[in-house]
């Protein structure tokens, strides 16, 4: 099951949102299997405001363990998370750091 992901930080969260993103990337290394796409969201400035997510889970429970121990959530820095079921027909990778497919 594939699921879009999207996550707003509670207001003024950003610097608790640094302090975390360690451990919440981190986390993000130990679940490269179930991850189709992650970023942050983005402000007007180009400040984070949250993340988004496209994951795949064997179920919506294996999701929701994620969730309920995500260091964003946690922590408290995601304060609104809306969960979609997604199929998901063309999914790219792309590397930032050497900008490869």
């Amino acid at each position: 099951m594939q699921f879009l992901i999207r996550a707003y930080d509670g207001e003024g969260k950003l610097d608790k949102r640094m302090e975390v993103r360690p451990r919440h990337l981190e986390g993000m290394k130990k679940l490269s299997e179930h991850i189709i796409s992650a970023g942050g969201l983005l402000d007007d400035n180009g400040k984070m405001k949250g993340s988004a997510l496209i994951m795949d889970f064997d179920s919506r429970g294996e999701l929701d363990d994620y969730i309920a121990n995500e260091p964003y959530v946690v922590e408290e820095v995601w304060e609104k998370i809306e969960i979609e079921p997604i199929n998901v027909v063309i999914a790219n990778s792309l590397d930032k750091k050497d900008g490869k497919l």
